[in-house]
């Protein structure tokens, strides 16, 4: 069974964003990028599959400039089998993921597509929903377990409820929530078997996929600071101090 990885780079998590002066976005410059960790989650699973013999190959694709080539390869040296670079320097939103991934589901023909269920910088949660309503694919989001069969996966998927385990046909579309795995820590032996990994760069041009933004961002404010606690003398006074405030805001 094959199974198809994207991923996305991302500001790290660690990295405290800062807007650019002009509010045209987030400053990238010069900053620490990393594997967004929803993804990452989806790339050991995948390792995970393959380490129990239920998957045949993995195949990671990202979408993006030529710096996600790291990226790619650091899933590569997680365990992946061969990596896809859809290169393009336009700004990509969710819609033009969907299509460009779902392309190279029509290339790759893999049974399971698993992917994070959104991405730490946008927030967006759309991509894996719209790739399985692109390919008519059954999909099963927030997923904290995967047991993948023959011809079916068991997922148990994190609802507000708590937990509801549901079936799925393959192929189909599974989108990964934290609890689902903890990623392996990459050893440099790996990183090395990674660097003479199969890599290969393709345009949306060349998948036929058109990726204009249908959104125009007009600006990116911070939020605003949160403002200083203040003390109260007794129960009394933080009941009026909130009711006066409550209608403040109002």
């Amino acid at each position: 069974m094959k199974v198809l990885v994207p991923i996305k780079r991302v500001i790290d998590y660690n990295v405290k964003v800062r807007v650019r002066s002009d509010g045209t976005g987030v400053e990238t410059a010069n900053v620490k990028m990393s594997m967004n960790p929803f993804d990452e989650i989806a790339v050991e699973e995948a390792v995970r599959q393959k380490e129990a013999g239920v998957v045949s190959e993995i195949v990671v694709v990202s979408c993006g400039t030529t710096a996600c080539q790291e990226t790619l390869r650091t899933a590569l040296a997680i365990g992946a089998d061969r990596a896809i670079l859809v290169d393009t320097a336009v700004e990509l939103q969710p819609l033009a993921v969907a299509k460009l991934l779902r392309a190279v589901v029509d290339r790759e023909q893999p049974r399971l597509v698993i992917l994070g269920k959104q991405a730490i910088d946008d927030d967006c949660n759309q991509t894996g929903q719209m790739l399985a309503a692109l390919l008519g694919w059954p999909q099963a989001t927030f997923a904290s377990k995967l047991v993948v069969e023959a011809e079916s996966a068991l997922v148990t998927r994190e609802v507000d409820g708590g937990l509801e385990t549901i079936r799925v046909g393959l192929p189909a579309v599974i989108t990964t929530d934290l609890r689902l795995n903890e990623p392996r820590y990459v050893t440099l032996p790996n990183i090395m078997k990674a660097k003479k990994k199969t890599l290969d760069p393709v345009t949306p041009d060349a998948l036929g996929v058109d990726v204009t933004p249908r959104l125009k961002t007009l600006r990116v404010d911070e939020p605003p600071k949160r403002k200083a606690g203040a003390k109260v003398p007794d129960a009394q006074t933080l009941a009026d101090k909130l009711k006066n405030e409550a209608k403040v805001v109002q």
